[in-house]
């Protein structure tokens, strides 16, 4: 009769029908057959957050000398004003001259000639070069812009009764055009008096275009300010010429021309003179920002941003000498103003570093988010040229490194294109250097601040992606190359392959990148006792190594790989020795402790070393050097794994896939009596981690006969007949293979009933069997073994673990229970186990 749980039995899908929502594909079958060797995972290194916002971080390989500093002063008087005059891209051709004696010199025609004079009175020079100095000495020193200023459609009072018309250099006074230094003679007999009263929202259509003008000289546009005559542009051309061509000119042309100056004109005095008047009146600064604002739309709207608008040298000069105000939200506001209207050199430069001071307090952050300060840094960095403004650069992408790592201005940065801009800069660095043969002037300093910006995005999948659609690892491969001798470029450039090769796709495009192998190695020997870069090299290492065989096989054939390791094994590993107190007995422990700096070294480089030798060329040669294999055992003596888990784990899991090449000169299996001696400790430890790695270095172990024996006298193998009650899948898994292995020996096979091993065996057949079909297949085997030469099923397995077994089997193999006969089963001996 049947037990209830054989009963429960009879339900069972047959052994090679899993449950559908456990199914796996053909593929990954075969793979977990075939799968006799592990990979090791390990965390990403520690990347401490720096406490202060600055170019260079405390970790910085600069000394304070040799690097451009974060802190200093930004004033009103470190900007240029000769900047502020827009840059004219054609060159004037000198004009010849040669005066004609017109033939009627009372004609009031040609207005444009001018005639010889007399000399002037010596003292009205001497007034004029008085009142000519009073004017710059106030131009300079006083406000910018007039306390009273007359708009071109105010009325003017004037004494006479004559009427002024301005336009460009001549003036119509009375029905008569006379040259502006004519004109100014006759005002001097005819005085006018212009008043302003500030307010502009009275001035009507009809008001705004009449004729006369009179805005004071550097705001309107009859002045350099504005769009002038044409003159003459080649020296072949005469004077009667030019005025034959200006008479010729069309009518409405002049017109057309006039039009736009008048329009142009009204908008400036009417839109921006009145905000530039509150800006230098208005003492709140609250309202002072308020006005930049409007002062940054009206510009936008009048089309007047860019280095090309006419007037920049008076808006300029206004702003500027706001930043001594000190507000740090009323600078950001001015800045962004200055950048839209395009300087260069000197004042690109301050404009930057006062960003830069802005940004570098945390609380600042929300005041660039809220006023789109990145999007004018980033078009510095798309429209500006690199290799003439290097420092502005410098101190725009030292901004942009800091608020990157906010969380909250990533979507932003992606969004405008951040990764493609700091790629082509690198490109351009890249190329630099290529031409050139040496590194460019302050391109390492700015090359830290575009790597650690890099590593900040590469947290968001979308920078993942586009660093991957334009090929941008083997362009930060060649900046390691170029820069190997800049540990801060390199180091930031590891952590940036450190974050991407834990992802699938990025450590396949890495890998397939063949210079990197050596470059790795090159980083290594040059920076072995560098822990900070050493432990973020081997890291990538050992992800590009985990799931990738070309990637083993092309890492060892590099011409140094195996020596280099060992090497850097040799170092931490006295390095680990030396370094500060063990935990004691009597010390209070954490619950979570980071691995010391050496110890983290030592972690990573294990792993390199469990991957490598997954690899049929590789894992031979490793086992066969003694010097590894030397330190592998040094660092499981010398280590508890109470102390340092993840190491002896690590460690452990490498002899395991070691331990799995038979060959002759093979260390491991020379000192395979004291690596089990070394193992003991492990499987009485709490850890079930140490537990299963330990058990598994005994499942290759054990097809030893010496081994055996060392099991059964130290009594390993009722530790493993207990591990079969853990029900986890793997700890079940690993110790069966060590009872297969024993089994063989046909002296040991009944160790099985010792602690209930047969019925634990079924139990795991029955709890595991329906969907492990590897492990159901080594409890068979197992059972084989130990039923070898039997005659009756129920002597050999028990009534209840026979009628178990029947049913189970029954049921995986969907055939009734009777067609099978226990009794005269031929029997095999069962293949060794290899894990």
């Amino acid at each position: 009769m049947l037990s209830p749980n054989d009963k429960k039995l009879e339900k069972l899908d047959p052994f090679y029908l899993p449950s559908l929502s456990k199914q796996k594909t053909s593929a990954e079958i075969v793979s977990e057959a075939r799968n006799a060797l592990r990979t090791v995972r390990t965390q990403r290194p520690f990347t401490p957050r720096e406490d202060q916002r600055k170019l260079f971080g405390p970790a910085s390989s600069r000394t304070p000398e040799n690097r451009p500093p974060s802190s200093f002063s930004v004033h009103a008087s470190s900007f240029e004003f000769s900047d502020s005059r827009p840059i004219s891209g054609t060159r004037l051709s000198p004009l010849e001259f040669k005066p004609k004696a017109p033939a009627s010199p009372d004609t009031v025609e040609d207005f444009c000639l001018s005639f010889p004079k007399p000399p002037v009175d010596p003292a009205k020079i001497r007034r004029i070069s008085s009142a000519r100095a009073r004017l710059f000495r106030v131009a300079s020193q006083g406000a910018l812009l007039p306390a009273r200023t007359l708009l071109p459609t105010q009325p003017t009072r004037v004494e006479s009764e004559e009427t002024v018309t301005t336009r460009d250099s001549v003036v119509k006074i009375n029905g008569i055009y006379l040259t502006e230094s004519k004109a100014i003679g006759h005002l001097k007999r005819h005085p006018l008096q212009l008043t302003y009263d500030g307010d502009f929202s009275k001035i009507t259509e009809q008001e705004m275009f009449k004729g006369a003008t009179s805005v004071p000289f550097h705001l309107r546009s009859g002045g350099d300010q504005g769009k002038r005559r044409p003159r003459a542009s080649s020296s072949s051309r005469s004077p009667d010429q030019s005025r034959l061509d200006i008479r010729a000119g069309s009518k409405a042309d002049l017109q057309e021309k006039n039009t736009e100056i008048e329009v142009d004109e009204v908008f400036w005095n009417t839109r921006i003179v009145p905000i530039l008047h509150d800006l230098e009146k208005e003492e709140n600064i609250e309202m002072v920002c308020a006005t930049c604002t409007q002062l940054h739309h009206a510009l936008e709207e009048g089309n007047m941003l860019g280095n090309k608008f006419k007037r920049r040298s008076v808006l300029l000069k206004t702003l500027y000498k706001l930043v001594d105000v000190g507000s740090d939200l009323l600078s950001l506001k001015l800045a962004k103003i200055i950048l839209a209207l395009k300087v260069s050199g000197k004042n690109l430069l301050n404009v930057c570093k006062l960003i830069f001071k802005i940004s570098r307090s945390e609380k600042n952050d929300s005041l660039i988010r809220n006023d789109s300060i990145l999007e004018s840094l980033l078009e510095v960095l798309r429209s500006e040229d690199l290799q003439a403004n290097t420092e502005a650069f410098l101190y725009c992408m030292g901004t942009i490194k800091f608020i990157s790592g906010n969380p909250e201005f990533l979507h932003e940065m992606m969004g405008k294109g951040a990764v493609e801009i700091l790629m082509s800069l690198i490109k351009q660095v890249n190329e630099n250097t290529k031409k050139s043969g040496t590194c460019l002037p302050n391109s390492g300093h700015l090359l830290v601040q575009m790597t650690a910006t890099l590593r900040n995005l590469v947290d968001s999948p979308l920078a993942r992606s586009k660093l991957l659609s334009i090929n941008a690892l083997p362009q930060l491969c060649t900046v390691m190359e170029q820069h190997i001798g800049d540990k801060d470029v390199c180091t930031n450039i590891a952590r940036i392959f450190s974050k991407l090769t834990s992802y699938h796709d990025c450590c396949v495009a890495l890998a397939s990148y063949s210079r990197c192998y050596a470059l790795f190695l090159n980083l290594i020997n040059k920076y072995q006792k560098k822990q900070d870069l050493v432990v973020r090299v081997v890291f990538i290492l050992g992800n590009l190594t985990a799931k990738n065989n070309q990637a083993r096989e092309q890492f060892s054939k590099e011409k140094g790989s195996i020596p280099t390791l060992l090497s850097l094994f040799h170092t931490f590993y006295k390095l680990d020795l030396h370094s500060g107190k063990r935990w004691g007995e009597g010390d209070e422990r954490p619950e979570a402790r980071r691995p010391a700096q050496a110890e983290d070294v030592l972690i990573k480089l294990t792993r390199v070393l469990a991957n490598l030798a997954i690899h049929p060329g590789v894992g031979p040669a490793i086992a066969a050097h003694s010097h590894i294999v030397g330190l592998l055992l040094a660092t499981l003596e010398s280590k508890s794994i109470d102390d340092c888990e993840e190491l002896v784990i690590n460690t452990t899991a490498t002899i395991n896939n070691l331990s799995y090449y038979k060959v002759k000169n093979s260390i491991i299996q020379d000192r395979k009596l004291y690596i089990a001696e070394l193992l003991l400790k492990l499987l009485v430890s709490n850890n079930m981690d140490g537990i299963l790695e330990a058990v598994r270095v005994f499942g290759n172990l054990s097809q030893d006969h010496d081994i055996c024996d060392f099991i059964v006298q130290k009594n390993v193998h009722k530790f493993m007949i207990a591990l079969l009650d853990a029900k986890h899948q793997d700890i079940c898994f690993s110790a069966c293979g060590v009872l297969l292995n024993l089994t063989v020996d046909r002296d040991k096979r009944l160790i099985l009933k010792e602690g209930g091993g047969i019925k634990k065996l079924v139990d795991c057949l029955r709890d595991f069997g329906p969907t492990d079909w590897q492990l159901a297949s080594l409890v068979c085997k197992t059972l084989w073994n130990f039923s070898e030469n039997i005659t009756n099923a129920s002597s050999c397995f028990g009534d209840e673990a026979a009628n178990t077994l029947l049913a189970l089997l029954s049921s995986f193999l969907d055939i009734q229970p009777h067609i099978l006969g226990c009794n005269n089963i031929p029997i095999c001996e069962a293949e060794n186990y290899k894990k």
